[in-house]
C-alpha cells in the first residue's frame, strides 16, 4: 500500500484535530507523512515546513523512529520537548503484519492546560531530586520550586500561584521585604516555564551606577562613547534572548530608564547605546521590588504606565514573622546544610534554640536566619548546637521579655491588620479602608502614624 494513501490528511484531520492530543505519523523510512494543527501549534511550526522530512530532524529526543525498528509500543513515556515535558504515547503501525510506520501523540487539553501540567510535572520531578534544571543546561538560575521551604498556608498558596503563572509569557511583579526570598520566587518560575532551557538574567536595579544602567541593560555599539570596547557590549537583555531577565529592586530605576524600559515592554524592541536601529527582544520580565511603588507614584518617582505593565501579575512573599510555624522546618534546613557545607560534625539542635528563635521577629528575613545557623554551626563545640553558639545579638534581643501596655498591644495589632489588608488589596488605600470598615481619610492618618510604607 502507498504511504501517501494511507496517510490521507482530510481524513486524518477529521479524526485527530478533535481529540485532547497533539499527533505525529511517520513511515517505516522514519520521514513525516501527518502532523496535526495542535501538534504545530505546540511547536510553533508549519505544517508543510515539515512533511516529508526525517522526524530526526525536527522532534527533539523523539524515539517514534526506534518504534518502526522494534515494533513495540512505549506508552505515558515523558518526554522533554522544546524545553518542557510532555507525556507522550508511541505506537507501531502494521498492515497484514509489516509495519508501515507509527503515530505518536503529546497529551493535553489545550495549550494552557498542558503549560499547567508541565508545570507541575517538573516541580514534582525536582521534589524528588530527578530533575536539576541548574547542573546541566546551564541556564543561570540555581533555585527551583522546592527552596521555597515552607509548609504554611501562606507559603502553600505562594508555590501554588507559582505554578500557576509560571506557563504563561505574562509579566509578573515579586513584592516582598529584604530577604524573603524574592530571586528564588523569580527562578523557580523560570524553571517551571517552558523558557526553562533559555537563559536566566539577574539585574540588581539599584547596584548599578546611573550613567551605566543603560548600557549594561541594552548594551553599547563599537565607538558609541570614548572608553567603549572594542566590538561593543551585550546587554543584559540580548544575554536573557529567549528566557527570563529578572529585574530586582525596580523601584531603584532611574526615570530616564523607566521609560526606555517600558518600550521593552510595548514593543519587544531595544537599542543599544549609540545604535541606528532597534533590535528586537523576546524575553520574559519579572521584577520584584521590596518599596512603596503606590507611594512613588503619587510623588512622581515611578511612572504609572511602567507599574501596570510589569504588574501584570502580583506575587507577595510573606515576611518571616508572619509565617512563624515555617521557622523549626526553616532552621533544621539551614542547619543540615550548613553542617554538608562546612563538614563539621554537629549532630543536633538543643531545644532551647528553636524557643529562642522562635522567639525572636527576623527583621531580615529568611537570609536572616541562615546566617545565624551558619554562624551557630561554625561556633558550636559540642556535637549540638546550643544558645551560647548563637550570635551575641540573638540571645540579647530574643532574651526581652518586654511588658507591653494595653495601647501597645492595640496600636500593634492595628499596625499589623492595615498592613495586611493593604497587602491583599494590593496597597490599593481606598478599598483597604473599605474592606476594614473605615473611612479612606482615617487609613491615611494611620499609615502616617505607624509609617506604613
Amino acid at each position: 500500500m502507498v504511504s501517501g494513501q494511507l496517510f490521507n490528511h482530510k481524513l486524518l484531520d477529521v479524526v485527530f484535530e478533535n481529540a485532547n492530543y497533539g499527533t505525529i505519523i511517520i513511515d517505516n523510512n522514519g520521514k513525516i507523512q501527518y502532523i496535526s494543527n495542535k501538534y504545530c501549534e505546540f511547536l510553533e511550526v508549519k505544517r508543510e515546513d515539515l512533511i516529508g522530512g526525517y522526524i530526526v530532524d525536527y522532534i527533539e529526543n523523539t524515539r517514534l523512529h526506534l518504534v518502526v525498528q522494534t515494533g513495540k509500543s512505549e506508552m505515558g513515556d515523558l518526554q522533554f520537548l522544546r524545553g518542557s515535558f510532555v507525556i507522550t504515547n508511541r505506537i507501531p503501525i502494521f498492515d497484514d503484519k509489516e509495519i508501515i510506520g507509527a503515530i505518536g501523540t503529546i497529551i493535553f487539553r489545550d495549550l494552557d492546560d498542558w503549560k499547567k501540567m508541565n508545570s507541575h510535572i517538573k516541580d514534582l520531578l525536582a521534589r524528588n531530586n530527578l530533575y536539576t534544571p541548574d547542573g546541566d543546561q546551564g541556564n543561570g538560575a540555581r533555585y527551583s520550586l522546592h527552596d521555597l521551604i515552607g509548609d504554611s498556608q501562606a507559603m502553600n498558596e505562594l508555590k501554588a500561584r507559582v505554578k500557576r503563572v509560571a506557563g504563561g509569557d505574562i509579566s509578573v511583579l515579586i513584592r516582598g521585604e529584604s530577604g524573603t526570598g524574592k530571586e528564588i520566587i523569580a527562578q523557580s518560575i523560570h524553571q517551571l516555564s517552558p523558557r526553562s532551557t533559555k537563559p536566566f538574567v539577574s539585574v540588581n536595579c539599584g547596584s548599578i551606577p546611573e550613567h551605566l544602567i543603560e548600557s549594561e541593560l541594552f548594551g553599547y555599539e563599537e565607538g558609541a562613547f570614548t572608553g567603549a570596547k572594542k566590538g561593543g557590549k551585550v546587554g543584559k537583555f540580548q544575554s536573557a534572548e529567549g528566557g527570563t531577565i529578572f529585574l530586582d529592586e525596580i523601584g531603584d530605576m532611574p526615570q530616564h530608564m523607566q521609560v526606555k524600559l517600558l518600550r521593552v515592554l510595548q514593543e519587544r524592541e531595544y537599542e543599544p547605546v549609540g545604535a541606528a536601529n532597534p533590535k528586537k527582544v523576546n524575553v520574559r520580565v519579572i521584577a520584584a521590588t521590596n518599596r512603596p511603588l503606590e507611594k512613588m507614584m503619587e510623588n512622581r518617582e515611578f511612572r504609572e504606565d511602567l507599574y501596570y505593565r510589569i504588574n501584570a501579575i502580583q506575587l507577595v512573599s510573606p515576611p518571616l514573622r508572619e509565617r512563624t510555624e515555617d521557622i523549626p522546618i526553616l532552621i533544621h534546613h539551614f542547619f543540615e546544610r550548613s553542617k554538608a557545607r562546612i563538614g563539621k560534625r554537629v549532630n543536633s539542635i538543643h531545644d532551647d534554640v528553636y524557643a529562642l528563635l522562635n522567639k525572636y521577629e527576623w527583621p531580615g528575613n529568611i537570609r536572616e536566619l541562615e546566617n545565624v545557623i551558619d554562624a551557630g554551626v561554625h561556633l558550636a563545640n559540642e556535637n549540638i548546637l546550643e544558645i551560647e553558639d548563637l550570635p551575641e545579638y540573638i540571645k540579647r534581643d530574643s532574651g526581652k521579655n518586654k511588658k507591653k501596655t494595653l495601647k501597645e498591644i492595640i496600636e500593634e495589632t492595628e499596625k499589623k491588620e492595615i498592613e495586611k489588608m493593604l497587602t491583599t488589596c494590593k496597597f490599593d488605600k481606598n478599598m483597604a479602608a473599605e474592606a476594614l470598615g473605615i473611612s479612606n481619610s482615617t487609613i491615611y492618618e494611620k499609615i502616617k502614624k505607624y509609617n506604613i510604607i
